[in-house]
């Protein structure tokens, strides 16, 4: 497995990561005994760096995660998150210094781990100035609870603000071909300023971009992505064409479209390092295949042009998400 930096002076991980998140919620059924084969299997092929959060589940994910590194700890760069809390009805942001310190010693208990290697804040808590939270999460650092710090969704005022605080390490935030958010609102160009690795979640548009939905009634019934606005009506049908262009070039290129998909999520810069997210072996061997895939100029170009953002149908999440964005 190839290796990449999180920024110019942050660590050094596995090109790319696994999103945890869909083996334990939001992509139908969860089968504990694949999942877990499945993350250790990612060890035996290299790739180390793992990806989950305090409210996937919530809180099943970090244990399932924690159960099946209980004996490789040595081998994983493990990121987990806080700020999001359930409620009775609706998942609701702390981001309180007093919430940081408690959430944290939570997940090292569920993950059974002495040191999480990346802690990132979730969302930014909009009563809570973001110094206050980055100030509580720098004092995990000094504390040897954690050892490097992230934001997730966030533009580059507040990456700004934070890094004023303490070093940044990496930014997540939503990035694919169909996607591209970080480049309009500057975040990419600002990790690159700062020296911030930037990690991208959903490289593969939920799944859209592997070419395997071809319908509404593919997802299961419980499957998050029934809500979503680029897979509804007219919005899935008007998306699924461009999905044919990506398989066409895939089939031209000997490759799936998942593989080609990921190959430009790589080739945006040496600090990104996508985390795909999977439940099953097959399709992890099948990601990992495109860390071996070298887009040329031209390839590229393709792909920009298949994918203008004006042609990607319905808004990447309903409003209510959208909104938790810190600028």
């Amino acid at each position: 497995m190839n290796k990449r930096r999180l920024g110019p002076k942050g660590p050094i991980v596995s090109a790319l990561g696994l999103g945890c998140m869909g083996m334990s919620e939001g992509y139908g059924a969860a089968d504990e005994r694949e999942a877990i084969a499945t993350i250790q299997h990612a060890l035996d092929l290299g790739l180390s760096f793992l990806d989950t959060a305090d409210i996937y589940g919530p809180h099943k994910n970090e244990m399932l995660v924690g159960r099946a590194i209980r004996h490789r700890r040595a081998e994983v760069f493990l990121a987990t998150k806080f700020g999001f809390v359930s409620g009775a009805s609706t998942r609701q942001l702390d981001g309180r210094p007093e919430y940081v310190q408690v959430a944290c010693e939570a997940s090292l208990h569920r993950l059974g781990v002495e040191t999480i290697d990346l802690y990132y804040l979730h969302r930014v808590d909009p009563e809570v100035p973001i110094e206050d939270t980055v100030g509580a999460m720098a004092d995990l650092v000094r504390s040897g609870k954690v050892r490097y710090l992230g934001l997730s969704e966030v533009g580059p005022a507040t990456l700004r603000r934070a890094n004023t605080v303490h070093q940044i390490t990496a930014l997540q935030s939503e990035y694919s071909l169909w996607s591209r958010d970080p480049e309009d609102n500057g975040a990419l160009e600002t990790c690159e300023c700062l020296g911030i690795g930037f990690v991208p979640f959903s490289p593969l548009g939920r799944g859209f971009l592997t070419g395997a939905i071809k319908s509404p009634d593919d997802f299961e019934p419980d499957d998050f992505r029934r809500t979503h606005p680029r897979f509804q009506g007219e919005n899935f049908a008007r998306n699924l064409q461009l999905v044919a262009e990506l398989q066409r070039l895939a089939q031209d290129r000997q490759c799936t479209p998942a593989q080609l998909a990921l190959a430009w999520v790589l080739a945006r810069g040496e600090h990104i390092v996508p985390i795909p997210g999977t439940k099953r072996r097959s399709r992890l061997e099948e990601n990992i295949g495109a860390v071996q895939i070298a887009l040329a100029a031209d390839e590229l170009a393709s792909l920009n042009a298949m994918f203008p953002r004006e042609s990607v149908a319905g808004s990447r999440y309903r409003d209510s998400m959208l909104a938790l964005f810190a600028p």
